[in-house]
């Protein structure tokens, strides 16, 4: 058993060790989760969670770690979250987003860690959440979360991040990828990355347009900008730090960070009783609990749907 308070005395300290501790402890569902949490809860509610998403092939991690080399010459400390597919052997983080971002690993002031998906759909971790509140807690100014990069599963990200970047790139039909997607209704900054490519003034125009489609914002609200990068060379970068802070201001002045961490955390706490509930009823296989409302419908005294109120019921009662 870790001593929990230990760890996160020493996550605060910064030291990369203890973070990780912390974060293999949400990962594996550790029985001292609850205790973890816990400890964590009057320490969060500071960092600016940014995430990434966007079809494989954007430039996601070379955006993210040059989103790192710019958050750092602000003085930030950042933390990355690079969910990736699973092996299908070991259930573990497929790409490793790491080697990619090993120009910051000597770096004390980001923490950078691959976390799989381990078949969870919607392009993020199940234990992002709570990775998320480590790195939170631990003291970083700006967490970025890059998703797996699945395509139309990925709107997930949006209902973790305050802000939600969505890449895209020129020549790869992003434009139509994006509508069939859905990324025109979770993104708040977009970025077409390889802007030095051809076809990149294209997909900017095409993506502007079809944000403009159907658009029924009201006066003040926010208007998603369209920026233009070539992050392996760092350009565009800047701008792009620019349109997230300008983001995050609108956001804060008009209660809207409270509003979607509020519902964030709504969402965490039902995902958590939910999860709980259907454990509780996969341990009644074999049930004679469930056998006798099986019975009961099959005799037409009950149909499914009063068998499950009342299996709910029991499950809650006792």
């Amino acid at each position: 058993m870790q001593d929990v308070s230990s760890l996160v005395a020493r996550a605060r300290e910064g030291r990369p060790r203890a973070v990780a501790r912390l974060i293999s402890l949400v990962e594996g569902a550790s029985p001292q989760l609850r205790e973890v949490m816990a400890a964590l809860a009057p320490l969060t509610g500071n960092a600016y969670v940014v995430g990434l998403t966007g079809s494989p092939g954007v430039g996601k991690s070379t955006s993210t770690s040059a989103l790192v080399t710019a958050y750092r010459k602000q003085g930030k400390r950042v933390g990355v979250l690079a969910v990736d597919p699973s092996s299908p052997f070991s259930g573990g983080a497929l790409l490793g987003d790491r080697v990619r971002m090993s120009e910051h690993a000597s770096d004390p002031g980001v923490y950078i860690r691959s976390m799989a998906t381990r078949g969870h759909l919607g392009g993020l971790a199940w234990a992002a959440p709570q990775a998320i509140r480590v790195l939170d807690a631990a003291g970083c100014d700006v967490i970025l979360v890059e998703t797996v990069g699945v395509g139309q599963s990925e709107v997930e990200i949006a209902s973790q991040a305050d802000t939600s970047v969505v890449l895209l790139a020129p020549g790869m039909g992003d434009g139509i990828q994006a509508a069939k997607a859905g990324i025109l209704e979770i993104g708040d900054v977009y970025v077409v990355n390889k802007a030095d490519r051809d076809g990149a003034d294209a997909t900017a125009r095409e993506l502007n347009h079809m944000l403009g489609l159907g658009e029924s914002r009201a006066p003040g609200d926010w208007r998603p900008p369209i920026v233009k990068t070539v992050a392996a060379r760092g350009e565009g970068v800047d701008e792009v730090v620019e349109a997230l802070e300008k983001h995050r201001a609108w956001m804060e002045e008009g209660g809207v960070l409270t509003e979607r961490r509020l519902a964030r955390a709504s969402r965490e706490v039902e995902t958590i009783a939910v999860t709980a509930l259907r454990e509780r009823i996969g341990d009644l296989h074999g049930d004679r609990r469930l056998d006798a409302l099986a019975e009961r419908i099959i005799a037409g005294e009950l149909d499914p749907y009063r068998a499950a109120d009342e299996l709910v019921a029991g499950l809650t009662r006792g």
